[in-house]
Order: structure tokens, then C-alpha cells, then sequence
């Protein structure tokens, strides 16, 4: 297979080019719409689909740093695309991490020709924990697997086509705990989606819920070997997914920080007076929003950096990106909304949507308070999980 490696800057660059010319003019078209954004989606996967595909497979061979950056400059276009493409990435990279000869050619190639769109489908409803599934997975005759359960908040439902699947064993004398990863086509019969999603914010992203009645599917479709699911969590679902929502919602934060910059340069006090731009007090408050977009830009960064490196600090540093994030997007758009004024309160406001779509990330699994909680028991030396 021919490789095409694209260096990080000039992936980040192909994905500043798309934001621009696709993802922001149809943000407020999504949003208001709530539909799933197929022209920036279908975009993107064209070009950066094998963003983190390894390059034996055709991929560009990136990792967090890549799923960051890009993150981060689509969030700023519009955050219901980069959530959408984001978890295509961190399920792209939990395909790849043990792949096989069937699986590299079914899906790590068509995803690195920019072909297939992949996510994840891991959450339940009641668990409360994604990492422990109640799906269940048994043995269905030679060569196939019987996949039994629902998952909820499936980024890209119904879209997508395939879906990384969390399940427990069920086969008499398969020791209790034995958690797997599965890979299920978008084509397989059974599939029973739930309604559209109608979120407060995020409306675009096609959160919906899946039955999995008895589904079936070929058992080289099983991810490593049976029992490797908290392995894949750990290891490559947390650290992808925390990224991919850490980018998203510094882009969020960052476009509310520009947009308060914008105004302020542009509005004049009553009467035609000097810019608002003057006032010492606005200055004061975009110097402090200001600062506290970049020191969480450069905590996010350091993450990636320290998770690809091996670092021990990697681990309060992930949890930590995402929990400073989610409260930065928030705090600086709230801000924007204070210095931009009563145009910022309107429908058609920018940061309207930027509202709505930061106030996610609080409660988008891992929650901001669980994350504090690993990141003191990391610290400590604690094991993440009771029990």
C-alpha cells in the first residue's frame, strides 16, 4: 500500500482550510438544524480520516499531540463537526492499536483512503461508568459472535460505519470481568437505532442510543484477545477521547476569546466616541481571558506530549486537560458574553451556541468531577478504579 505522510503542521493546516471553507459557514446551519454535519464530516474524513492510522495501513501515522491540534482548530468552526470527528479518531486509533491482518484490511485501510467513518459506542444507560459494560457477548456458532444489549450517546449514530462496541463475556466458564472490544458494521442487520438526538447544545453530533438484540457478528471482528477492554480503555480509549474533547472545547473557548476581541476593536462608546478597546476594564478582563485560554492550550498540549512520551505525569495531566478545558470554554464565553453585550444574547449569536455547546463538556463522560478524583489518586498512587 502506497503511503501518504503528512507531516503535523500541514494536517493542521488541511484542517484549518476545511473549518473555514465548510465547517464555519454551516455551524449556525447545524446547530439550529440539529442534524448530523455530513458536509463537514464527509470532508474532513477525505483528507484527515487516517489522521491516526498507522502508516502500514496507508495512514498518516499521528497521535494525541495530531488529535489535539486538529481539535482545536475545528472546534473554533463549529464544535458538532469536531466532536463528530473526533471520536472517528479515537475510534480509529482502538482499531488500530491491535489490529489484524482482517481487520487492517476491512477497516484501518478503508478508514486511511478515506472511505469509512468509525466511532465509538461504549455508554450505557444506568452504569454510569463506560468502562464497565452489561452488553453481553457469547459464543454464536462456528466463527460468529452474538452481541446482546444498548448503548446510549453513540456519536455519529446511525451514520457511522462501524462502531467499537464495549461487552462482557457470557460463555459458561469464561471468568467473571472479562470485558471486550468488538468492531460492529453500520450494515449489520439488527441494528435498532433510537430517536434523533435533541440536545441543549452539541445538536449536531447525532448522539443516539442503539439495541443490540442478539446482533451477529464475525468473531475476527473482536478487538485483541477476550478480556482486553479495560487494556483499550486505559490505554488508548481515555487518552484519545480526552483529547478529542480537550481540542473541541479549547477551539470553543478560543473563538469566544476572538470574537470578544473582534468586538471590542470594532464598537465605539455612544456618540462615536473612542473604541471600547480604550476602556481599561475590557482590557483587564480579555488580558485575563486571555490567559487562561493559553495556560489550558499548554496544559493540553503538555498531555499529549506526556502521554506519547510515556511520562509518568501523563495521567493527572489527561484528566486534568479535559476538566481545565471544560471549565475554561465555559468562563470565556461567559466573559465574551459580558464584554460583547446584549447583541451576544441574540438566537443568532455566535457565542449563543458556543454557550451551549461548552456547557457539554461538564457532563460528557468522564464527568469533570470524576477526572479531579483521578487526577488526586494518581498523585497518591491510588488505583484509579475501587474495588
Amino acid at each position: 500500500m502506497t503511503v501518504v505522510r503528512i507531516e503535523l503542521g500541514a494536517a493542521v493546516a488541511v484542517a484549518r482550510e476545511i473549518s473555514e471553507e465548510v465547517l464555519a459557514p454551516l455551524a449556525a446551519e447545524v446547530d439550529a438544524e440539529r442534524r448530523w454535519p455530513e458536509e463537514g464530516i464527509t470532508a474532513l474524513r477525505s483528507r484527515l480520516g487516517g489522521l491516526v492510522v498507522p502508516e502500514h495501513s496507508g495512514g498518516m501515522g499521528h497521535g494525541l499531540s495530531a488529535v489535539a491540534q486538529v481539535g482545536e482548530v475545528t472546534g473554533r468552526a463549529c464544535a458538532s463537526t469536531s466532536i463528530c470527528f473526533g471520536m472517528h479518531l479515537v475510534a480509529s486509533a482502538v482499531i488500530a492499536a491491535k489490529a489484524g491482518e482482517r481487520q487492517r484490511k476491512h477497516y484501518l485501510e478503508p478508514i486511511a483512503a478515506g472511505e469509512h467513518l468509525t466511532t465509538l459506542a461504549l455508554s450505557e444507560p444506568g452504569t454510569g461508568e463506560f468502562w464497565l459494560p452489561r452488553t453481553r457477548m457469547e459464543r454464536a456458532g462456528e466463527g460468529r459472535l452474538r452481541l446482546t444489549g444498548t448503548k446510549s450517546f453513540v456519536t455519529n449514530g446511525g451514520h457511522a460505519d462501524s462502531y467499537v462496541v464495549s461487552t462482557v463475556a457470557t460463555d459458561p466458564g469464561t471468568p467473571p470481568g472479562q470485558f471486550s472490544c468488538t468492531v460492529v458494521d453500520g450494515a449489520t442487520p439488527g441494528l435498532e437505532w433510537g430517536p434523533g438526538w435533541n440536545g441543549f447544545g452539541m445538536r449536531g453530533n447525532s448522539s443516539r442510543g442503539v439495541e443490540l438484540p442478539g446482533v451477529e457478528i464475525p468473531d475476527w471482528c473482536l478487538l485483541g484477545e477476550e478480556g482486553d477492554e479495560i487494556w483499550y480503555v486505559f490505554n488508548v480509549v481515555a487518552p484519545y477521547f480526552l483529547l478529542a474533547m480537550a481540542g473541541t472545547y479549547l477551539g470553543i473557548a478560543a473563538a469566544a476569546l476572538e470574537d470578544a476581541r473582534a468586538h471590542l476593536l470594532r464598537r465605539r462608546a455612544r456618540g462615536g466616541g473612542r473604541s471600547l478597546s480604550t476602556q481599561p476594564v475590557v482590557q483587564h478582563r480579555l488580558g485575563t481571558m486571555w490567559a487562561r485560554v493559553e495556560r489550558t492550550r499548554r496544559l493540553i498540549h503538555h498531555a499529549a506530549a506526556a502521554a506519547e512520551s510515556g511520562s509518568p505525569d501523563a495521567l493527572p495531566a489527561l484528566a486534568s486537560a479535559k476538566a481545565e478545558v471544560a471549565e475554561a470554554a465555559e468562563a470565556t464565553v461567559n466573559d465574551a458574553l459580558t464584554l460583547v453585550g446584549g447583541v451576544g444574547y441574540g438566537e443568532e449569536s455566535s457565542l449563543h451556541r458556543m454557550l451551549r455547546d461548552a456547557r457539554a463538556a461538564h457532563v460528557m463522560s468522564p464527568v469533570t468531577d470524576l477526572l479531579r478524583v483521578w487526577t488526586g489518586r494518581a498523585l497518591l498512587d491510588e488505583p484509579l478504579l475501587e474495588g
